[in-house]
């Protein structure tokens, strides 16, 4: 507005400049509250009749003509400024919402269990989300502690649905049944009940007791990575292939359990495709196995911050898929 009252004064009545004082309240209604609009205005009004007064264009119907236009703009600046605010502040409604969401849904894993170290990484591929179709849980029970690391089929809040209903389930059979296999056959029957179509998770189940191995029960899920202490590596891959959850009405065979040598210092990690599936530029995917040397983080929060950080890079960009990482330690005596 200063700026264009300069150039008014300069260039002289006669080149048209004033209305464009109308710049003011229009800007102020994209960035400012709608009080801070009509002040802004209001002082537009005054200016433009006081530079009318002084280059004489109320003589005519010039200086009308601009102090409508202001007006108009700043009418219009302080509905939208209005209506922006609403929209903010039903956005952070909602935001709010989603971090409730999110707390029961993702709830914050233990940081260490026993003679466990966790740590869990979470980036959702959609801007600003804060809940997707990824999930994971770890429970203490009698038995040990059991680790579910899952992909929901599809988006939206369907998957988030299906997610709530596979957490639900293992949250509760985790506590009560004596083995893996039975913890697995619970989470399928749940998710039977609410399924409809051809919906499925793939996912996979751990438990890490006393003993030196862990049990895996996979439900057709990328094999987790292992990693020992002198840095080699290798996929916990089952010995037969199974269907995801949710496809036993196909008659398949449920999984059968396995076991993976878990001694003090190694470290499993368990992921969705979301990571695996990342690519470059050149269509390459991430290649999860070679992230050992990041895993050598004394923390392990850090060490997974490390591949997750790794994995953007990767891709040069946000993610297309939601991924999720899981890390558990074994802590050396």
């Amino acid at each position: 507005m200063a700026v264009v009252s300069v150039v008014d004064l300069t260039a002289g009545p006669g080149v048209g400049f004033l209305p464009l004082v109308s710049l003011g309240p229009a800007f102020a209604g994209l960035v400012g509250g709608w009080r801070r609009t009509a002040l802004v205005g209001l002082a537009a009004c005054v200016l433009c009749v006081v530079l009318g007064l002084y280059s004489g264009l109320f003589e005519s119907r010039r200086g009308l003509t601009a102090l409508l236009s202001v007006a108009g703009v700043t009418a219009a600046g302080v509905v939208a400024s209005v209506m922006r605010q609403r929209r903010e502040a039903e956005l952070a409604s909602v935001r709010s919402i989603a971090e409730v969401a999110q707390r029961v849904l993702l709830r914050p894993v233990p940081r260490g269990a026993g003679p466990l170290r966790i740590a869990v990484s979470y980036t959702s591929a959609v801007a600003e989300a804060r809940i997707g179709g990824d999930l994971y849980e770890v429970v203490t029970s009698p038995a040990g502690v059991r680790i579910i690391v899952g992909d929901v089929q599809g988006k939206g809040l369907e998957a988030v649905e299906s997610a709530a209903v596979v957490l639900g389930a293992f949250r509760e059979a985790a506590h009560d049944e004596p083995d893996l296999s039975a913890v697995g056959q619970r989470v399928e029957r749940a998710l039977n009940r609410h399924l409809s179509g051809e919906r499925f998770v793939t996912a996979i189940l751990a438990e890490i007791g006393d003993g030196p191995d862990a049990t895996l029960l996979n439900f057709g899920h990328p094999a987790p990575l292992v990693v020992r202490p002198d840095g080699a590596v290798a996929y916990a891959a089952p010995p037969e292939r199974a269907l995801p959850l949710g496809l036993t009405l196909h008659g398949s065979d449920a999984p059968l359990p396995h076991t993976v040598p878990f001694a003090p210092g190694d470290q499993l990690l368990f992921y969705t495709d979301g990571v695996t599936e990342a690519r470059d530029a050149a269509g390459r995917f991430y290649p999860l196995d070679e992230c050992a040397a990041l895993l050598k983080e004394p923390d392990p929060e850090t060490a997974l911050r490390s591949v997750r950080e790794d994995v953007v890079g990767h891709a040069e960009g946000p993610l297309h898929d939601d991924a999720a990482m899981l890390l558990v330690r074994f802590r050396c005596a």
